[in-house]
């Protein structure tokens, strides 16, 4: 009997936490990809699927990009006393992105939302994004259209089948 083969780290279908939320809440401008500081055994609770973005934000202090929020359970098997899982955590990018960034966030409305966390190549990248904050009324358009747009495609799949 054939051993199936593991799947290799970065590839589709390898564990990702996405922010669900913010994609409902923010208009998203841009997205930018971003390594992540972590300690003792994040990773592995990463990878036993104990990774949490609701809640989490990011800010650029000192000149440096921060992700405050992200909540990474204790690793079951780790024993550290002083693990606190809701710290704040060194987001990686080059100095020129930080700084361009942080002129983005500054203008009116704009803030860093972290919108999903993922591996790629046995790395946690998180992936961020330049968004501005949606009104009550711009969220119900936006699922209104959604389900506009589902319908049609409704439509079009019972109108293939028939023709067929």
């Amino acid at each position: 009997m054939a051993k199936k083969p593991k799947a290799k780290l970065g590839d589709p279908g390898t564990l990702e936490y996405a922010n669900k939320k913010a994609l409902h809440n923010y208009e998203i401008h841009e997205r930018f990809e971003t390594g992540v500081v972590l300690q003792g055994a994040e990773v592995k609770s990463l990878r036993s699927g104990g990774g949490d973005l609701q809640d989490a934000f990011a800010k650029v202090e000192n000149g440096e990009l921060w992700l405050h929020g992200m909540k990474i359970s204790p690793y079951e098997y780790d024993h550290d006393s002083k693990y606190t899982p809701k710290r704040p955590r060194k987001l990686l990018m080059h100095k020129r992105e930080i700084l361009k960034l942080r002129q983005k966030a500054l203008e009116k409305g704009f803030t860093l939302v972290p919108l999903r966390a993922y591996f790629k190549e046995g790395r946690v990248k998180i992936e961020i994004g330049l968004a501005k904050g949606r009104k009550s009324y711009e969220r119900r358009a936006v699922i209104a259209e959604r389900d506009a747009s589902r319908e049609i495609d409704r439509a079009k799949k019972l109108k293939h089948a028939a023709d067929d």
